[in-house]
C-alpha cells in the first residue's frame, strides 16, 4: 500500500472529523485540501463520501444516550409526545434540503465545487457571523431545543439548504440561522448536531448511489485510515465546540474563514497556487 496515500488519507480525515460540526464548512476544507494533495480524482470523491459517513457516526455516539431516549420516547405511548415533537421538527428542518437537494445535486457539483467559490462563501459567511454576533440587546427568551416551533425549525432548514453551495458551511448555516431565529447558541449548536444526523446520511446515501461504480476493494486500508481518523477527530470537535460555546460567540470562526478565504484568493491572484480546476 502507498505510504503516501494514507498520509493523505490521514490528513484529509482529520480535516473532515475537524471541519464538520465547526462553522467553517467541512465541504470547503476538504476541496481545498483535496486540491492541495492532488486527492480530488474519483478515488478521492468516493473516500469524502466514506469519512462524511465517519463524521456521522462520531455524532451518534456522542449523542447516543439522546437517541436512545428518544426512540424509547417515541416507542413509549406515555412518555411519546414531547420525543416525537423533537423528531418532527427534525424532519421539517430536514425537508428544504432534502428536496432541492434532490433537483439540484448534481448541478452545484458539477457548477460550484471549486476552491475559488469555497474562497468566496467562506469570506460572504465569515462577515455574516459577524453581522449576526455583534453586540446587540435581546427583546425576546432565547428559545430551548424542546421548544422549537415549526416555523423556526422550517427557517433553519431553508438555511442549511443554502449550505450547499461549497463553503457556506452546514453547521454554521444551521447554527447561525438558529441563534437569529431565536435559538441560544448552545440549543442552536445541539439542534445542528441532530438535523445533521439525518441531512448527512442521506447526502451520503445519494452520493454511493451515484458513485457505486468507483468503490475498489482495494482502497479499503485508505478508507480506514481516514475514517478512524475522521471518527475520533469528529468526537473531539464535537466536545470542543459544545464547552467552547458556552464561554465564547463564534467571532473567532468568523476571521478564521475571512482569512482562509483571503489567503485562498491571493494564491489565486499572485499564481502562487493554480486554483482553477474545479475540484
Amino acid at each position: 500500500m502507498d505510504i503516501t496515500l494514507l498520509f493523505k488519507a490521514l490528513v484529509l480525515g482529520i480535516v473532515e472529523g475537524l471541519t464538520e460540526f465547526l462553522p467553517v464548512s467541512s465541504t470547503g476544507h476538504l476541496i481545498i485540501v483535496g486540491d492541495l494533495l492532488d486527492f480530488n480524482d474519483d478515488t478521492g470523491k468516493v473516500f469524502e463520501i466514506v469519512i462524511q459517513l465517519a463524521a456521522i457516526l462520531a455524532v451518534c455516539w456522542a449523542y447516543r444516550f439522546k437517541l436512545a431516549e428518544l426512540t424509547v420516547g417515541v416507542l413509549n405511548r406515555p412518555r411519546n409526545r414531547l420525543a416525537l415533537r423533537f423528531v418532527l421538527m427534525l424532519i421539517v428542518a430536514f425537508l428544504p434540503a432534502a428536496v432541492l437537494g434532490l433537483l439540484f445535486h448534481s448541478t452545484i457539483k458539477n457548477v460550484l465545487f471549486n476552491p475559488l467559490v469555497v474562497a468566496g462563501a467562506l469570506i460572504v459567511g465569515g462577515i455574516v457571523i459577524l453581522i449576526v454576533e455583534r453586540p446587540r440587546q435581546r427583546h425576546s427568551p432565547e428559545t430551548g431545543i424542546d421548544n422549537i416551533s415549526t416555523g423556526t425549525a422550517l427557517k433553519i432548514g431553508f438555511a442549511q439548504a443554502v449550505a450547499m453551495v461549497p463553503g457556506v458551511s452546514r453547521s454554521g448555516a444551521t447554527i447561525i440561522g438558529g441563534v437569529i431565529f431565536g435559538l441560544s447558541r448552545t440549543a442552536a449548536t445541539e439542534f445542528s448536531f441532530f438535523l445533521a444526523i439525518p441531512t448527512m446520511l442521506a447526502a451520503t446515501i445519494l452520493d454511493v448511489y451515484k458513485n457505486w461504480h468507483a468503490f475498489q476493494a482495494s482502497d479499503l486500508p485508505v478508507f480506514a485510515v481516514g475514517c478512524i481518523a475522521a471518527f475520533i477527530s469528529a468526537m473531539w470537535t464535537v466536545r470542543f465546540l459544545l464547552r467552547f460555546i458556552s464561554t465564547h460567540t463564534f467571532v473567532s470562526f468568523a476571521y478564521y474563514r475571512i482569512i482562509f478565504g483571503l489567503i485562498v484568493f491571493a494564491t489565486w491572484y499572485f499564481n502562487s497556487i493554480d486554483w482553477s480546476v474545479s475540484h
